[in-house]
């Protein structure tokens, strides 16, 4: 579902459709320009006596007027590209609403068939509606993004949603010419993916910065919006360490460079013509340029780039655990005077952090001595130090801060998904505080063995406003194990006994394993 806030990620098709815009396209290139003189150090031309990028000798300097990035722009648009991808498309991976990448209808809800609202959806001529009936026949559509060359001899950077699917990539260069490239290899958390020419030659290409921009430095867009064919925005740096729940990683740069639909995978310059970012999302209620736009840092697009060259694939370190924000709530009910840190949910028996000792419901405060303000923070730790990496975390336990040493696992490429159907009326029972109705999981088909199952909620009760639903499997309430509805009642007046203002819930759901703070006193 994706709301008026919703990131959205671009490709720009070449064909007119209609219909609710997706998580496609929209992104643009933007780059920082110093509003004093600056010199132009990141450009490398095609034509240039070596291919090393390094040498000081073989960088450009200009000075840069302060009214005019004209110089900037000279220098490094032939490396920006059109991207341009056949897809096969499939019901299943099919472009909702024609933008180009491969998603559900933006605004448009998953309806199964049969449901009510999908009848809402046809009455007022929205063709998502009507997906569900179609057959699943694959059928070739176009879509177009932006790319950039980083090296002479051909390889160039993109958006991984840009080629997702693609049976066919072709880059239009700033001066007309088609090239055929081949992906080497993408990666979707961060929404990253390596291209190469497979025609020989030697092609302009730019360098990724090594300094990141400050917010307010001015940035300059260099892509292909709508199809247009190469074009220019500037703006400003607004923000840095943006969250917009695209992925795990999420730390993107802000940027109100004007950017649109078709220039996904576009650089971010700053002034000295090097990339600072690679555009990949904006927020948009209209689907076009409202100067919300978001940028993956270059430092790491870099990393990332640099396994898939070598590797085809990105490595992650890996400590085996399910996290989640420490809430007010949550930190009262451990003894925490703060809400930092991440929150253990479950620890995967079989993993690192399980195997130094740490357990569901710890949180971990700190990575090899720096503080952690959160889960992400902690994931993009985490991932950055690689497989194999050894690192010393810092973390709470049984109201007592705790260190232990973790040798790094690798990140598994999919996740498992714990679901659990209601579908018995066996030793239900109800805890009105709470606003459940509980079953034991043993007497549910299909929910296993270990703890309590929401067989219904209150929409106005405690547990309905904190997010439970029915099917959610309670594991532990109270720090305690439980197996039957008797069990949580016992823990909520345990709690309340012991001067609690909340009890801490352990729950298990088709999203994972998190845990829930909910007042033991909710009425009052």
């Amino acid at each position: 579902m994706v709301s008026q806030n919703t990131p959205e990620f671009d490709q720009q098709p070449t064909s007119k459709r209609t219909g609710f815009k997706t998580r496609a396209a929209l992104l643009g290139a933007v780059g920082v320009l110093a509003l004093s003189g600056a010199v132009v150090n990141g450009f490398v031309p095609a034509n240039a006596e070596a291919p090393a990028v390094d040498s000081a000798s073989q960088e450009h300097s200009i000075t840069v007027n302060p009214t005019s990035f004209a110089d900037v722009v000279d220098h490094v648009r032939s490396a920006v590209v059109s991207v341009k991808v056949k897809v096969t498309e499939t019901t299943e991976n099919a472009d909702g609403d024609g933008d180009g990448d491969s998603g559900p209808q933006q605004g448009m809800p998953q309806l199964k068939p049969g449901d009510p609202l999908e009848r809402f959806f046809k009455q007022f001529g929205e063709k998502g509606g009507s997906q569900f009936q179609k057959p699943n026949k694959p059928h070739s559509s176009q879509a177009q993004g932006s790319g950039f060359f980083i090296s002479p001899d051909g390889y160039l950077v993109t958006n991984n949603h840009v080629v997702e699917h693609a049976t066919d990539v072709q880059l239009v260069t700033d001066d007309g010419k088609t090239l055929p490239a081949k992906v080497i290899g993408t990666d979707k958390k961060t929404d990253l993916a390596l291209l190469k020419v497979t025609e020989k030659g030697t092609f302009p290409f730019v360098k990724f910065a090594e300094k990141a921009p400050r917010v307010g430095d001015w940035v300059i867009a260099v892509g292909n919006p709508f199809g247009l064919g190469g074009t220019v925005t500037a703006g400003i740096v607004s923000a840095r360490g943006r969250d917009i729940g695209a992925g795990p990683y999420d730390d993107f740069l802000q940027i109100d460079a004007p950017v649109n639909r078709g220039n996904s995978g576009g650089p971010t310059f700053n002034g000295a013509g090097q990339v600072v970012g690679v555009n990949t999302a904006i927020f948009s209620p209209s689907g076009g340029s409202v100067g919300i736009g978001f940028a993956i840092p270059a430092e790491v697009a870099q990393t990332v780039i640099r396994d898939l060259e070598t590797k085809g694939a990105v490595s992650r370190g890996w400590i085996g655990v399910q996290i989640q924000p420490v809430t007010s709530e949550i930190a009262e009910s451990l003894g925490l005077k703060s809400n930092k840190g991440a929150l253990v949910a479950e620890a995967q028996s079989t993993g690192p952090a399980a195997a130094a000792g740490i357990k569901s419901g710890d949180v971990i405060l700190g990575v090899d001595g720096e503080k952690v303000d959160g889960p992400r923070e902690l994931a993009r730790k985490i991932a950055s130090l690689g497989p194999e990496a050894k690192a010393q975390l810092t973390f709470w336990h049984d109201g007592a801060e705790k260190q232990a040493s973790v040798k790094l696992g690798t990140l598994p490429n999919s996740d498992q998904v714990a679901k659990a159907d209601v579908d018995n009326d066996t030793g239900k029972s109800m805890v009105t505080s709470l606003g459940l109705q509980l079953a034991p999981a043993a007497s549910i088909p299909g929910a296993g063995k270990v703890g309590v199952v929401v067989a219904d909620v209150d929409p106005e009760g405690a547990a309905a406003q904190k997010g439970l639903k029915v099917g959610d499997i309670i594991l532990e309430a109270g720090g305690q194990a439980v197996t039957s509805p008797n069990d949580i009642t016992s823990a909520i007046t345990a709690a309340k006994k012991d001067g609690r203002k909340a009890i801490l819930l352990r729950v298990k759901s088709e999203q994972g394993t998190r845990f829930v703070a909910i007042s033991t006193n909710p009425a009052g």
